[in-house]
């Protein structure tokens, strides 16, 4: 729909030599980013963490005339709020449980014995009722239903959480843990996708600030097996969700650093949230992905935060 790129920004995808060292390699060589033995999960540094915290600013001083209610949830959630959301109908590939001993002395003296002797120990342990959350809005929902009726005007909320989804990875945009930045808007559907609109354009004007090469485009969520091609079909059909596309790992395969979800009345039905009138409410989120973008500025402006483009810093540090 809308892109920008620029000769620098693919000479830059295209510097590492073939067999040389990759991304990832030199995000650890300078330390940006820290081994942890998996896939996916990485420490950060404090300049790492420089950068997503400007970037979680940005976001609020561009909701701030919004009043959106502002709401901050563990990475964890309530396991049966979890199975009532229906995540695992579209994603079970990407869920994970939190489980824990629940053993008496024998159980313990088992564990101890498989980790000296090298063996498979988790057999020992047991399902909790706490999941990971796999989007930053997931506990919102039931929460904003236990309130009743929204008012005529709806409600928004702003969200940031920790995410899991098991899918680990050697680029570094696909991490199992990440921070998630929600906007979150419930009403009636006019409602909810003027708000969509309006954070595609402010999304979207964001981005061109902070120097990167862009492109919005029709996206369908990843949903698991033959039922889910369908619903991802359908998904991109009726145009419920956009993605705000930056190359990081390569031009053929941008990486989605922003998106903008119309869910319809699923979360609503889900949940029985109602609005003013009794009808059920729709949903709509706008979802910023802290370390993908944090990721994109260090392909496209360097891996030294210092020699930035100076209106690329003014834009994060002021």
């Amino acid at each position: 729909m809308d892109s920008i790129s620029s000769p620098q920004a693919e000479m830059l995808l295209d510097e590492e030599p073939q067999g040389g060292p990759t991304f990832l390699d030199r995000l650890f060589d300078h330390g940006l980013l820290i081994r942890t033995g998996v896939d996916g999960l990485y420490g950060r540094s404090g300049a790492f963490e420089s950068v997503v915290e400007a970037l979680d600013r940005l976001i609020s001083r561009l909701g701030a005339a919004d009043g959106a209610e502002v709401m901050r949830f563990p990475p964890g959630m309530s396991r049966p709020a979890f199975e009532r959301s229906g995540y695992l109908k579209g994603f079970p590939n990407l869920a994970g449980t939190i489980h824990s001993f629940c053993g008496d002395g024998a159980g313990h003296a088992e564990i101890l014995a498989c980790v000296e002797e090298g063996r498979d120990w988790t057999d020992q342990q047991e399902a909790t009722d706490v999941v990971l959350t796999p989007a930053a809005c997931y506990p919102l929902y039931p929460v904003a239903a236990a309130r009743g009726a929204l008012p005529a005007e709806g409600r928004l909320f702003d969200l940031q959480s920790y995410c899991f989804r098991r899918e680990p990875s050697l680029e570094p945009t696909r991490m199992q843990l990440f921070r998630m930045r929600e906007y979150v808007r419930m009403g009636s559907p006019e409602q909810v996708l003027a708000f969509r609109e309006s954070w595609l354009e402010r999304g979207t004007a964001m981005m061109r600030d902070l120097g990167l090469p862009l492109a919005i485009d029709v996206a369908n969520d990843p949903f698991f097996g033959r039922a889910g091609r369908m619903l991802a079909n359908n998904q991109r059909a009726q145009g419920l969700k956009f993605e705000l596309n930056v190359p990081v790992n390569s031009v053929e395969k941008p990486t989605a650093c922003l998106s903008f979800n119309y869910h319809q009345d699923h979360f609503g039905s889900t949940w029985e949230l109602r609005q003013a009138d009794g009808s059920v409410a729709h949903t709509a989120c706008v979802g910023f992905g802290l370390e993908r973008i944090t990721l994109a500025l260090l392909k496209h402006h360097g891996l030294d935060l210092a020699a930035w483009p100076e209106a690329v810093r003014d834009a994060l540090w002021g």
